[in-house]
């Protein structure tokens, strides 16, 4: 715990709100022993605080480029890459020691930490610090908004003045715990482009970067 202390930049006065922030709930069925409560309030923190940050940072920008920013800040991805440059994945307890390392577990367990030094020092200004510490670096190193690939195949097609893409569910399989849905993204009567993936948006995000790949191809 010292050292992972250490790695944070922060020294708890009660250890207890780190461990909760550490215990999954498949260890402790118990709402004030695992992280998930203290993974809600952290959430928002980190939320506001990166907003902050943004907005000081680019003080020219439109809302709409500080939203794109904002969304890849503070994704499970990101939370997940800062956890992992921390080595926190080897403190979490859990009845399976696998799920440490998944990204969903990694950003609970980032938001929870958040959460546990807003209470533990009993000071938002000390929780917002610690966001500022890990991210900062994050925010200088994204010189552009973030884009993906549904937006950029929509001004793509804008560009080779193209009608608007369409996305249709084509297909939904699997369990309800574990679907798999295929959409097809059509960009007038001539292309076609397919994806996959565990979530709609997900399906919908591969079928616009194939679009995107055809698109290229078609007008290199």
């Amino acid at each position: 715990m010292k050292e992972l202390q250490k790695k944070l930049g922060y020294v708890f006065k009660n250890a207890d709100w780190l461990k909760q922030a550490l215990t999954h709930s498949s260890l402790s069925s118990d709402i004030h022993k695992n992280y998930e409560r203290l993974e809600f309030l952290g959430d928002r923190i980190l939320g506001v605080t990166v907003a902050d940050m943004l907005c000081q940072t680019f003080a020219n920008e439109a809302e709409g480029e500080l939203a794109q920013r904002f969304v890849h800040l503070v994704c499970k991805e990101t939370v997940a890459e800062v956890m992992r440059n921390l080595k926190v994945a080897d403190y979490i307890e859990a009845a399976n020691p696998e799920v440490c390392n998944k990204d969903t577990v990694l950003c609970d367990v980032g938001e929870a930490i958040i959460a546990a030094i807003y209470h533990d020092s009993e000071n938002l200004t000390t929780a917002q610090d610690f966001v500022r510490m890990h991210w900062r670096g994050l925010i200088d190193r994204k010189s552009q908004p973030i884009k993906d690939d549904k937006t950029h195949l929509q001004e793509f097609a804008a560009k080779l003045t193209l009608p608007m893409p369409q996305y249709q569910l084509v297909a939904k399989t699997g369990p309800e715990h574990a679907p798999r849905f295929e959409v097809k993204v059509m960009v007038g009567e001539q292309f076609e482009a397919y994806g996959n993936g565990s979530t709609k948006k997900q399906a919908e995000q591969e079928a616009a970067a194939h679009m995107i790949a055809i698109l290229e191809n078609n007008n290199g």
